[in-house]
């Protein structure tokens, strides 16, 4: 596990907050709804989002927390990420790329995690031309994927430590669809009404917990049956399946690259001693 070190901490949690302003300003402002939706400033978002991934990294590589050898895991594992995504692509929620953020989370730590679903799903998009006004907003979610994974208590291991990761992937799995509807939620217009619950849709001006009922009345029935249930079923399957062998072979890939371990070195001044025993001299014949 690659330790997060008291620099990143801060560092992820004013990101984290910033990202969940990002998300969550429309309830606490007025926004009148339009079709454009994040168009016009998700760049910007995007921009933002960039720093972030440097002064995480480097904050890392600054406290010893992340070496060469892991960031060439992190462009590993985020090639792999990006090469499964197109094998659901998110069709009837079934998405590929969930379960080895949680996996990698849990045995890398959650500041490589909150990396790595950033990186992931900025390559998937490249890969899948999924580029736009909403992929910032993805990659932050997956980011959070990944760092609370890396925050699930590590005392748990063998069957129990599945099961607590499927759980997670469960869970995840409706927290990244609930988010990622409230990015373009209060655009949106003409929402269709219900005739329990009244509009679904956002009202400008409206108390925060008012719209925030209709957002959650929205969520419901537009996405938690479906895709947010074909994405949690996914990750189930995906971390009972092949999750203890993906484990297994990550924390042998850290074992071996030895993350947060450093080499010492004899003083100036002293002489070189080998460690290696020296062998004895032959007997004469």
């Amino acid at each position: 596990m690659i330790r997060l070190r008291p620099r990143s901490a801060v560092v992820l949690t004013l990101a984290s907050l910033a990202g969940l302003m990002m998300f969550v300003w429309p309830l606490l402002v007025r926004v009148e709804p339009q079709s454009m939706q994040h168009g016009p400033d998700a760049p910007f978002v995007f921009i933002g989002i960039l720093p972030i991934l440097i002064v995480v990294v480097l904050a890392e590589l600054s406290e010893g927390g992340m070496d060469s050898k892991a960031l060439a895991m992190l462009g590993v594992l985020s090639a792999v990420n990006a090469a499964l995504r197109p094998l659901g692509a998110g069709t009837a929620g079934i998405e590929t790329v969930f379960f080895m953020l949680v996996l990698a989370g849990r045995v890398f730590g959650p500041g490589f995690g909150f990396v790595l679903g950033c990186t992931s799903l900025f390559a998937s998009a490249l890969l899948t031309a999924g580029v736009g006004p909403w992929l910032p907003f993805q990659m932050l979610a997956s980011a959070w994927i990944g760092m609370g994974a890396g925050l699930l208590p590590r005392r748990v291991t063998g069957k129990a430590e599945i099961a607590m990761l499927v759980g997670y992937g469960i869970v995840v799995a409706y927290l990244f669809g609930f988010i990622m509807n409230l990015w373009f939620w209060p655009f949106i217009t003409g929402a269709e009404v219900d005739y329990y619950s009244g509009s679904i849709s956002y009202v400008p001006g409206a108390p925060v917990l008012e719209n925030l009922h209709r957002f959650v009345v929205f969520t419901v029935l537009t996405s938690t049956a479906g895709w947010d249930t074909g994405r949690a079923i996914t990750n189930t399957v995906a971390i009972l399946v092949v999750g203890p062998a993906v484990l297994a072979v990550l924390r042998r890939a850290a074992r071996k690259a030895s993350y947060g371990e450093s080499g010492t070195f004899a003083p100036a001044g002293e002489p070189f001693s080998n460690p290696v025993r020296a062998r004895p001299p032959r007997p004469p014949s």
